[in-house]
């Protein structure tokens, strides 16, 4: 194997210093020095920030809680608003503009794609984490949601992988995977270790996934080897479903609805020291009066709640399972784990999407959760998923893209820390790095000019010997769909597109205000001018682009889904089929307006 990145001498020896701060330590090799880590990283897919138990929530999460609890919380912790930007940060710690996914393929306008930084998928440019850790001898796996390319080039046994399972798109059925969510492709594609792959017949995705990943560990040979494990699940993407015994185990948990679920999050949130006392929030727009809605339509939605959580506690039992597996093997406690939600909540409605689920799934009460059901918790239960923070999925404030993230094992202080500095998901590449003693990779790799991390390591912050690892004026951008936000220090220049926002620039003071309810910008005019100062040049060394006029996401997936599913699968009756469901839309929104 092709050896690109050295090790480093070995830090972890230095274990007086460590041991006052309470650092787990390293078991030790024959050599003397410290044994490099197993890595998990476990990503769960439109969390909302305080969906896991040691962040606030009230759903059953004993096993991520237990990891929580034995090592650090992350309170400030951001990622993209959507799936594929996150992961490709993730995975390469390059700013998604740099490193080929400037937007969500299934929502970027015609005009972009293909543009620099805008493939949609990783670019030649970027090597990822499993690469350099695969280089320098670790086993490397993966099973789950991949969804940064399906080229041959892009896909995981060339993008530093030993074996994979995955499904290469933003997400398919959880009980059925050859069935779509949504037409955005003819078919939903897996892949194992570079080919199509076919899946069984009897499959629900959490379960499948821990399967794969516990049999991969246990039948490579090469034990002597440390491992990289990256399990992509599709717990809670759409559609939520869960076993029905899970949905069961929560009926009438919510019948209170969102709004006082979402201001009990908060009380939990500031109780555990996730944001400070005195956090408000607003009421987005976007979020219906419960009370007002009729008998029938409460027990729907909170039918679609229940079902959410069973579905969030079944991916909890089998990270319990490959925990537990880790125990049993003698693997666990040398083993550095990390979880994090990829975004915000899921906050959309799908009306647009009603004529084609009409005809591929039931979203009846009675069976919501169980084989061919569709649930979709929408942005009443997004609110409150995103508690205490604002928006969700997709926009720019807090709720869209502050998300969950623990790190415990070895290296990482032991005990119930939870960490307040400003941290991004770029940040976990060169973390991963560091903690396998690999060098991270310069301007060239194997030969190919590649992108710098941009990301920090957060050993500092996991040891306990630094308080953060960004100076108060390092600016920190973020940009996608026209969203944007940067960062700097504890404030936030923000901008929403509409429905939850004006399109124009905010500043907040994240320190007292999370959830973004009081604009500061007159009080600190000098600053809002630099930070939007900060923000050009942002867009400018990214080369991010401008949106076109009238852009709307939602719409934009319409129209991608005419050229990459309805033509080449109905071809020239792809017209009248588009028509017909039109039509049928139209039909469905008179009888809701009517009911």
């Amino acid at each position: 194997m092709k050896t690109f990145a050295s090790t480093f001498g070995c830090m972890l020896a230095l274990t007086g210093v460590w041991s006052s701060m309470g650092v787990a330590q390293a078991t030790t090799g024959a050599s003397g020095g410290a044994t490099r880590p197993n890595i998990v990283v476990l990503v769960a897919d439109d969390w909302g920030f305080s969906d896991l138990g040691a962040f606030g929530g009230e759903i059953a999460t004993p096993h991520l809680d237990a990891l929580a609890k034995r090592g650090v919380r992350f309170s400030n912790f951001h990622v993209a608003a959507s799936c594929s930007p996150t992961r490709s940060m993730l995975l390469t710690g390059v700013d998604n503009h740099r490193n080929g996914v400037g937007n969500l393929r299934e929502a970027m306008p015609t005009a972009h794609l293909g543009k620099p930084g805008y493939q949609g998928s990783l670019a030649s440019n970027v090597v990822t984490v499993a690469s350099l850790l695969q280089d320098s001898g670790y086993r490397t796996y993966i099973s789950g949601k991949w969804n940064v390319g399906s080229e041959p080039h892009n896909l995981p046994n060339r993008r530093g992988f030993d074996k994979s399972i995955v499904q290469g798109d933003t997400g398919s059925d959880n009980w059925e995977p050859a069935k779509q969510y949504l037409p955005h492709l003819p078919a939903v594609y897996w892949f194992e270790d570079g080919k199509t792959a076919t899946l069984p017949k009897d499959f629900y995705s959490s379960e499948y996934f821990v399967d794969r990943m516990i049999g991969y560990i246990d039948a490579d040979p090469r034990k002597q080897q440390p491992f990289f494990a990256y399990v992509g699940f599709q717990a809670n993407h759409v559609p939520v479903q869960a076993p029905k015994e899970l949905v069961d185990k929560y009926k009438g948990r919510y019948h209170e609805g969102w709004t006082a679920l979402r201001e009990r999050r908060l009380a939990r949130a500031i109780e555990l020291g996730l944001v400070p006392p005195g956090t408000r929030m607003t009421t987005m727009s976007t979020t219906g009066d419960w009370k007002a809605l009729k008998a029938q339509d409460r027990l729907h939605m909170e039918r679609q709640m229940e079902v959410y959580a069973a579905m969030a506690e079944s991916m909890d039992a089998h990270v319990g399972r490959l925990v537990e597996h880790l125990k049993k093997t003698g693997q666990y406690d040398n083993t550095v784990f990390l979880f994090m939600s990829d975004n915000g909540p899921e906050g959309s409605d799908y009306h647009e999407a009603q004529p084609w689920l009409y005809f591929n799934y039931t979203q009846d009460t009675a069976t919501l959760g169980a084989k061919g059901s569709y649930g979709i918790p929408g942005p009443g239960w997004a609110s409150a998923s995103a508690s205490p923070f604002y928006t969700y999925k997709f926009w720019s404030g807090e709720g869209g893209i502050r998300a969950p993230m623990l790190i415990s094992g070895p290296s990482v202080r032991q005990g119930s820390h939870i960490e307040g500095a400003l941290t991004h998901v770029t940040d976990i590449t060169p973390t991963l790095l560091e903690l396998a003693q690999v060098k991270a990779p310069g301007a060239n790799y194997q030969g190919v000019a590649v992108e710098p991390l941009t990301g920090k390591s957060l050993l500092p912050l996991l040891q306990g010997s630094a308080s953060a690892v960004r100076t108060a004026d390092q600016p920190l951008g973020y940009e996608l769909s026209g969203n944007a936000a940067l960062f700097k220090g504890t404030l936030k220049l923000v901008r929403n597109m509409p429905p939850l926002g004006d399109g124009l620039w905010h500043l907040y003071d994240l320190s007292q205000d999370p959830g973004e309810t009081l604009d500061i910008s007159a009080r600190l005019p000098e600053e809002f001018l630099a930070m939007q100062a900060d923000y050009v040049a942002y867009e400018k060394a990214n080369q991010v682009l401008e949106m076109p006029s009238g852009y709307s996401p939602q719409r934009q997936v319409f129209i991608n889904s005419i050229w990459r599913y309805w033509v080449p699968v109905f071809g020239k009756q792809a017209l009248g089929v588009l028509l017909a469901l039109a039509g049928l839309l139209v039909w469905w929104r008179l009888r809701r307006r009517r009911a």
